[in-house]
């Protein structure tokens, strides 16, 4: 009987440890619920902090992003004006960057090829300047893509803004334009 005895014993002591185990435990459980409790009221009654915190970061990551954006089109743009500038010492090569000489107002490019459909020819004129364009065949139409769009057989250019202005010598013949159209193109800028 000994033996059982001392069997019980180690019973109930084992028991005993399980029994303050299953306590604590509960009480950790206990502690956990108040705490989530109590964080969720906290972020229950003061949305307008966050709310406010989140449209502020997200506005300065939207101008974050804004940002970006344009100085990857500043990017963009330098490096298609630095291949119109190389290519403008070519004749076959589109587009190109014109600029007027100093103390000259017409620009002359004579013996151009135009190689696809059209040609575009990039200008950085002064606000309130005329643009004019002449040009030594027919069927080559005159156009001013950008900023807007104007037909140069209508008349003159008035400058509105300081900008990038492209012109567009395009083909406009009645038979199937040559595989190299050799043009002479006269820009004239004046006040």
């Amino acid at each position: 009987m000994k033996k059982w005895y001392s069997k019980t014993n180690k019973t109930d002591s084992a028991n005993k440890v399980k029994k303050s185990f299953l306590k604590s435990n509960n009480t950790y459980v206990a502690l956990f619920g108040l705490v989530f409790l109590f964080l969720l009221l906290v972020s229950v009654f003061s949305p307008e902090t966050s709310s406010e915190e989140r449209r502020s970061v997200a506005n300065k990551s939207a101008a974050h992003q804004d940002r970006k954006l344009r100085n990857a089109e500043n990017v963009e743009e330098n490096i298609r004006n630095s291949y119109a500038r190389l290519a403008a010492e070519r004749a076959n090569i589109c587009p190109k960057l014109i600029q007027e000489e100093v103390d000259s107002r017409v620009i002359e490019r004579s013996a151009e090829v135009m190689v696809g459909d059209y040609c575009d020819y990039f200008l950085y004129p002064r606000t309130g300047q005329y643009i004019s364009v002449k040009l030594n065949d027919s069927r080559i139409e005159a156009l001013l893509v950008v900023p807007r769009v104007h037909n140069f057989a209508n008349g003159d250019y008035r400058v509105d803004s300081y900008d990038k202005h492209v012109i567009r010598l395009a083909y406009n013949g009645a038979t199937y334009k040559p595989d190299d159209l050799v043009y002479d193109v006269e820009v004239t800028i004046s006040k």
